[in-house]
């Protein structure tokens, strides 16, 4: 992977950052980042922000701009939306629920399947993130005190998630239906609301 792509990458799953943190991760100079970030900015796909300090020069973060997502997978937007919206116009709301619903059951019963092994709460998220990854969601689950967070750093269906909701909702409920007996699952942080990532919070049920 070129280094660009590794930046990008970084900058996708962890945040804004700086160029002396970048250099950290990728084993490079600063001065050798901060090249890698000029092209990056020449072709539109990160920006900078200068942050006043306390004292010193302002630090400059960087982080990913709308037209980095031609990176990540899309799962060919215009598509999707298209039709989503040919559904609605041929069988009205009520169709576009039923294939909702339809699309829910069938990966419901896939991750079911694959979580049936597993008999942590821990190896069922680290089941999920496999899963979820696999199809585009870039997931990963962190531990803090006592709850997950289970996280994803990017909506392969955003653009149809955009134009219905209801897919949103139906992933929250996949979550909660197929943890529901070792934890309570809620959304924290929503990519369509604007946020950098969908974060999910999978706080154990006290037994």
């Amino acid at each position: 992977m070129k280094t660009s792509e590794k930046i990008i990458q970084l900058l996708k799953t962890q945040g804004p950052q700086t160029a002396k943190v970048l250099a950290t991760e990728l084993s490079l100079t600063t001065m050798g980042v901060r090249q890698h970030m000029q092209v990056l900015e020449d072709e539109g796909d990160v920006s900078f922000e200068d942050i006043k300090a306390s004292r010193g020069r302002p630090t400059r973060v960087w982080s990913l701009t709308a037209k980095s997502n031609s990176h990540f997978t899309d799962r060919h937007e215009e598509l999707s939306v298209q039709l989503i919206d040919s559904v609605i116009n041929v069988f009205g709301d009520s169709g576009l629920d039923k294939l909702i619903s339809h699309r829910e059951e069938t990966s419901l019963a896939m991750y079911q399947e694959r979580l049936s092994v597993e008999k942590t709460l821990l190896g069922k998220l680290n089941a999920l993130v496999e899963l979820r990854t696999a199809e585009g969601y870039m997931a990963s689950v962190e531990q803090e005190d006592d709850f997950y967070w289970l996280l994803e750093n990017h909506c392969p269906i955003c653009a149809a998630a955009s134009r219905c909701l209801n897919f949103c909702r139906s992933e929250l409920k996949q979550f909660q239906t197929l943890l529901q007996e070792d934890a309570s699952v809620s959304r924290e942080e929503h990519i369509i609301e604007g946020a950098r990532r969908c974060a999910y919070k999978v706080q154990p049920i006290k037994k």
